[in-house]
């Protein structure tokens, strides 16, 4: 099997696996259990939580220790072992812990796949920024297969989802001893005790643009989050308004919402002509407007008349995701020197779905409860019960209203003259 096969195989799984859960656990968390918003944020703030140390630890230990395809397959394995006793848990404060302990393993495998992604191919002689995109998107095919698997058997609310997450997480666990061996590069030059430490990586916030570049990889996390966390649910809430409950966007929410992941396998293969062309400065730019459209689409959308905002939001969420977190990772690993690879890329990711992911996750969960969530009293087999919705469109407006306040300042404070033949000689040089 060919290393560029083998390395598409492996981000299919990666992005299976969460894709089997991340986006319909708010239809589990609020149709089936019926626990609270505020909860809810916390739940999805173990990513972040997560995100803020083990990226960065994982990739010193890669850097330093242990073969970076080593330590990617034991985190999968000890993910599917937690995946598979979320259906026992019956309480959100126990949830929380469990999901925390998940995300713990989880999420540093995402940047540890980048890294064996990107050593294999430098081993192999092959250009990272035109030949990693089409072997990524492949995770994005993964994510898609994992809805649909899920919607299809009507899953979205049930806990079965976790087993098909567990499954898919073991068995990428033990496929992942087979790729190219990833042998720490950081440990042949003895430095300082930061050095030894695998810390050096973050000498990258010395340079004053990347550490404004890391502040605003911080702040749009945040915005990746809220369509994670409320899309399907958002969608799954027409069912309780009778013009819209028979409507396939609110029978299958899930493949509705599949839809942003079809689009990022188009805009994951136009990356290599955008960074070149315009680099990095205005492709993020681009990202963030888009991220601005595809609240704003939300919010005034329907799954009747207005399906067709719906389906152009999540055409433009492929745009918004694949031209910041893809093509970030790739700016990471072009300033970045070979012996902290692993922890730039963990560095990132700390930036992203830990300090961003979090604030996106505790600050849109208590905005939703306290500011967007109408409580009403109706009478129910003649006991008096608390109804409570949400006010889609203000969650929404406000959603894009803070994400086009980060596009202006970033457009105003982060400073990158492009020079297409640097990016072709970083290439070369990774």
């Amino acid at each position: 099997m060919g290393i560029k096969l083998r390395l598409t195989l492996m981000n299919f799984l990666q992005f299976f696996i969460w894709g089997s859960w991340l986006l319909t656990i708010g239809a589990y968390w609020f149709q089936t259990k019926q626990w609270s918003g505020t909860e809810f944020g916390a739940i999805f703030s173990t990513m972040g939580i997560a995100s803020l140390f083990m990226p960065a630890i994982a990739g010193i230990i890669a850097d330093r220790w242990v073969n970076a395809e080593r330590l990617y397959g034991i985190f999968h394995i000890m993910g599917a072992i937690v995946l598979f006793t979320v259906p026992m848990v019956n309480d959100p404060s126990t949830m929380f812990w469990v999901m925390l302990v998940n995300m713990i393993f989880y999420m540093p495998t995402i940047s540890l796949s980048i890294t064996v992604a990107y050593s294999s191919m430098n081993k192999a002689g092959m250009d990272i920024i035109k030949e990693y995109p089409p072997v990524r998107v492949w995770g994005t095919v993964g994510f898609i297969v994992a809805l649909w698997t899920v919607s299809l058997l009507g899953l979205e609310t049930s806990s079965a989802q976790f087993y098909v997450a567990a499954a898919s997480s073991l068995f990428l666990g033990l496929y992942s001893f087979t790729m190219p061996k990833c042998p720490p590069l950081g440990h042949v030059v003895k430095k300082s005790f930061v050095s030894a430490l695998g810390l050096n990586a973050f000498s990258l916030f010395k340079n004053p643009k990347m550490a404004l570049f890391f502040v605003f990889a911080m702040l749009l996390g945040a915005s990746l989050q809220l369509t994670n966390a409320y899309g399907d649910t958002f969608l799954h809430d027409f069912k309780f308004i009778p013009e819209f409950k028979d409507l396939l966007a609110v029978k299958y929410p899930a493949i509705i919402m599949s839809i942003s992941q079809i689009s990022e396998t188009l805009f994951i293969l136009a990356i290599p002509f955008f960074l070149k062309k315009f680099g990095i400065k205005k492709v993020m730019l681009i990202s963030m407007f888009a991220w601005v459209l595809r609240f704003a689409f939300f919010a005034y959308g329907d799954p009747g008349s207005g399906l067709w905002m719906i389906v152009l939001s999540c055409i433009i969420y492929g745009m918004a995701f694949d031209f910041f977190n893809i093509s970030g990772s790739l700016f990471v690993e072009t300033q970045s020197d070979s012996s902290i690879r692993a922890s730039s890329q963990g560095l990132f990711m700390m930036m992203t779905n830990g300090f961003g992911a979090l604030i996106g996750s505790i600050a849109s969960g208590f905005i939703i409860e306290h500011y967007f969530t109408i409580q009403k009293i109706v009478i129910e087999n003649g006991q008096e019960v608390i109804n409570k919705s949400m006010d889609w469109k203000g969650i929404w407006i406000t959603f894009a209203a803070y994400s086009l306040v980060v596009a202006i300042l970033f457009a105003l404070f982060f400073r990158h003259k492009h020079v297409p033949a640097e990016v072709n000689a970083q290439s070369i040089k990774h």
